[in-house]
């Protein structure tokens, strides 16, 4: 089974700086995606960033310029560096990842990780 472990979230004050990890594990063969999700109450959830295989990063609006991902593929990782934060990337953070293991189904299954609370205050 796919596990995807996250850590690094915790409480700063606006235009600090946090970094957020997503480890994966299990018998992993292949990674298509990892990318970063948030989700506040009474909102949709929606796309913080994302990594493809080949290294194409997408970025939503309000975050591009601020925040980068990264990723570590032999240690199927991926990093979210956050700069400047403010109040409203309050959210919980969710690592997702598409990923292809033994015993899944051909061409991979999307994991979610259980979150993490970011919070930025003023």
């Amino acid at each position: 089974q796919v596990q995807l472990v996250e850590s690094g979230g915790g409480l700063v004050q606006a235009g600090g700086s946090l970094r957020l990890s997503c480890a994966a594990s299990g018998r992993i063969l292949t990674v298509n995606h990892m990318a970063w999700y948030r989700q506040v109450v009474g909102k949709q959830r929606e796309l913080v960033a994302r990594i493809t295989t080949d290294g194409t990063t997408t970025y939503g609006d309000s975050v591009r310029g601020r925040f980068t991902i990264e990723r570590d593929i032999p240690k199927f990782t991926v990093f979210l560096q956050m700069n400047n934060l403010k109040p409203d990337d309050t959210a919980v953070y969710l690592c997702n990842a598409d990923i292809g293991a033994v015993g899944g189904y051909w061409g991979g299954m999307e994991y979610w990780g259980e979150g993490v609370l970011v919070t930025v205050s003023s």
